[in-house]
């Protein structure tokens, strides 16, 4: 498996992946000018540029390299010599995994220390109100991480279904699109007023959506991060429950696809 995660990441440097995302990261130069356009909350602004910006270059890698890796290597007729190996699809398609997640860690890391290189700046040129808690900073870069591993995971599970990438690139962003919304649509399917407005056939759908589809909502901890508002301990305790055993559904499912799956 190891050996699976260091090709894996070589040949994510091979594409030239990472001289893409240090293109992108250049933007980080302009936050603070873009910033200073706030009068009064010039912190608080570059630190939502940088956490969005962030966001965004991981929203990309993890649609991208997780939809298009397995199906690049059956394209390219690189998983029947792996397979053929006395290693098994389990081990190959999880050393993937990995490798990938490896490389959103590395590249969130480099993206966070530029990010929060930009918020010292800013505040330093335009003190805050309120002072920025560095740890919910970091807590809200690495709970991004998370949920972009988590994608990864869902790319990686469309990949082994399909002979295609458009299912596991379109679908991956199907499901990051949904997941921001489920949270919103349960609590209402189930609430007082939607007694009167919404079919009783309609509920139990929603609510199978709902368990099915990855809720990312936890992750998102911006609001503490800009406000430097304490984030709730059982909360986060939680949210990291939530991803390791959501993380190894999905990769199960996926394993256990990949092993039944005809190599032609």
């Amino acid at each position: 498996m190891f050996a699976i995660i260091q090709i894996t990441l070589k040949g994510i440097f091979r594409d030239r992946v990472f001289q893409g995302i240090m293109v992108l990261a250049v933007l980080f130069l302009f936050i603070p000018s873009a910033a200073s356009l706030s009068m009064r909350q010039v912190t608080e602004l570059s630190i939502t540029l940088s956490l969005s910006l962030i966001s965004f270059i991981l929203l990309l890698l993890s649609v991208f390299l997780g939809a298009t890796s397995l199906w690049k290597d059956m394209e390219r007729r690189y998983t029947f010599s792996v397979v053929s190996l006395p290693i098994s699809r389990s081990s190959y398609l999880l050393g993937r995994f990995f490798g990938l997640a490896l490389f959103i860690v590395l590249t969130s890391v480099i993206l966070g220390a530029a990010g929060c290189l930009v918020i010292k700046i800013c505040s330093g040129i335009y003190p805050p109100d309120r002072p920025v808690v560095w740890g919910y900073l970091v807590l809200a870069i690495g709970f991004a991480t998370l949920k972009y591993i988590l994608l990864v995971g869902v790319a990686l599970l469309l990949s082994t279904v399909s002979t295609s990438f458009f299912l596991p690139v379109f679908g991956t962003i199907c499901a990051f699109l949904a997941s921001g919304v489920t949270q919103q649509v349960y609590e209402y399917v189930n609430s007082p007023i939607a007694l009167q407005v919404v079919s009783p056939f309609f509920k139990p759908t929603v609510t199978l959506l709902y368990y099915l589809l990855p809720n990312l909502a936890g992750f998102d901890l911006n609001v503490n991060a800009i406000y430097s508002i304490a984030p709730d301990q059982s909360g986060l305790l939680l949210t990291v429950v939530y991803f390791v055993a959501y993380t190894a559904i999905l990769m199960g499912g996926a394993t256990l696809i990949f092993g039944h799956r005809e190599m032609k």
